[in-house]
């Protein structure tokens, strides 16, 4: 008798998984690094709940050979990337041309390629117009916010013109801004500082929060994040409509370990160039690295590399740092040698394993979300230095709201100086400030563990839009009988 229940159960759950396989989605991040790869980390998520999952990539710099990630096909598209020749406006318009051309050529031949029809369009919440391209090819649409669920609720009381640019006041009070701390105006993102008299400022800000043109009209929005980091922003936006967190994106391997050799993201518009920074990260003790990397885009003046340079060698730390090879230029011309002792500097690094490995103690960084993530979920401490966009308010966050690290304060000319970077630097690696910092960073790090652990908050969300996908696929099957 239980070897026929065994054999029915086994039965219906081949059948179970064989519906949710014939579920397709159909995932489009915008062609920049910091967004393909959540993208890309939510579409392998998705194709372990049993759902055929493609990830199509519009730009000539991801290599062609790729095909496939895991159970994830990848579909790339040439389209020359922005690299400072387009404004914004112009680039934005072009990419915008090429995905409304292209996409319904595509829906089609995937239809027929892979023998399950596209039923879901994830897209970037950064091309909103994509959920009525969606409509338009009778596929439900999902939208994916990239962006910490503090700054989406910044551009959502913009849109709603709850808040105006330029804010009136120093201080944005928690009335203006429900579920957040108090701000102050170099707290907000750099966009809605009331920078909005240039011209390519004014355009970023339009794009931003026309994430929130359509919010309400989307089937489902995702955002990256976990609950229990942002419990309160995530509540404040989830009573304007459902959303639901399934972060932090990055690979299993660094995480739950659920997903089998899942140690990279995957796709990469930049060709690594490594430089056995492994090697010499193994040679120092556990905690003594003070690991410097400002993102594949960042362009610091001469001034301000002088400062970082001269302020990492009176901390006396060990450091790795990160300078791209267009960028090394800027360093002061015997610095190299006068820190050789105790700094390496590599034109590219693997970030995830270096901030895995045991000898680094705190990540100095511009503080985008993914690397944010990245860190917290590493229980890595922080050193922010914010630049523009989304840094400021995760700065705000990381120093003051979850207080797994210190933020820098730039002079009266805006520059960081090198007695700010040494105290920074000091305050993060030595006494007991630094020791409550490490304790809060390994709490976050557990936190950010069980959400996408089997049975978190945000593996539960991802499960339930694959089982809700895979309904309502059967439930059209269904009805075409």
């Amino acid at each position: 008798m239980q070897n026929l229940i065994d054999s029915v159960w086994l039965e219906k759950l081949m059948e179970k998984q064989e519906r949710q396989s014939k579920s397709h989605v159909l995932a489009l991040p915008i062609p920049a690094q910091g967004h393909i790869n959540p993208m890309m980390q939510f579409s392998k998520r998705l194709a372990s709940k049993g759902l055929h999952v493609t990830i199509v990539i519009f730009s000539s710099k991801v290599t062609k050979h790729t095909r496939r990630l895991g159970s994830v096909e990848v579909v790339t598209v040439d389209f020359v990337s922005y690299e400072g020749k387009l404004s914004s406006d112009d680039y934005s318009k072009q990419f915008l041309a090429a995905v409304t051309r292209k996409l319904p050529e595509l829906v089609a031949e995937l239809n027929n390629s892979s023998g399950h029809p596209i039923s879901c369009l994830l897209y970037d919440s950064h091309l909103p117009w994509l959920l009525d391209t969606a409509r338009q090819l009778g596929l439900t649409g999902a939208s994916l916010f990239t962006q910490s669920c503090a700054v989406d609720n910044v551009y959502y009381n913009v849109h709603e013109m709850q808040l105006k640019i330029p804010p009136e006041k120093l201080l944005v009070t928690v009335s203006r801004l429900p579920a957040l701390s108090p701000l102050e105006i170099t707290d907000l993102p750099s966009f809605v500082q009331g920078m909005d008299s240039e011209s390519e400022y004014s355009f970023l800000l339009n794009h931003v929060v026309g994430q929130f043109s359509n919010f309400r009209e989307a089937d489902w929005i995702f955002v990256n994040t976990f609950t229990t980091l942002e419990e309160e922003a995530v509540n404040w936006l989830a009573s304007q409509r459902s959303i639901k967190p399934i972060g932090p994106l990055i690979p299993s391997f660094y995480l739950d370990r659920q997903l089998e050799d899942d140690k990279e993201y995957g796709p990469s518009l930049f060709k690594p160039n490594p430089d056995g920074c492994n090697e010499w990260l193994d040679s120092k003790e556990t905690g003594s690295v003070v690991y410097v990397s400002f993102g594949s885009m960042a362009a610091l003046g001469e001034e301000q590399m002088a400062e970082i340079a001269w302020g990492l060698k009176r901390s006396d730390c060990n450091f790795l740092w990160v300078v791209r090879e267009s960028e090394r230029k800027k360093l002061p011309s015997n610095f190299v040698e006068e820190s050789s002792e105790k700094g390496l500097i590599v034109t590219w690094s693997p970030q995830l394993e270096v901030l895995a490995h045991k000898s680094v103690g705190c990540f100095m960084t511009h503080c985008g979300w993914n690397s944010t993530l990245e860190a917290l979920s590493l229980g890595v401490p922080m050193v922010a230095m914010p630049h523009w966009a989304d840094q400021p308010t995760n700065a705000k966050c990381i120093a003051d709201v979850w207080h797994v690290g210190v933020r820098v304060k730039a002079n009266e000319k805006g520059i960081v100086t090198e007695k700010e970077v040494e105290g920074c630097l000091r305050e993060v690696m030595e006494g007991e400030r630094g020791n409550k910092i490490r304790r809060n960073s390994e709490k976050w790090m557990k936190l950010a563990k069980t959400a996408v652990d089997e049975g978190g908050c945000s593996d539960k969300n991802i499960t339930e839009f694959a089982a809700e996908l895979a309904r309502k696929f059967h439930e059209t099957k269904d009805s075409e009988v």
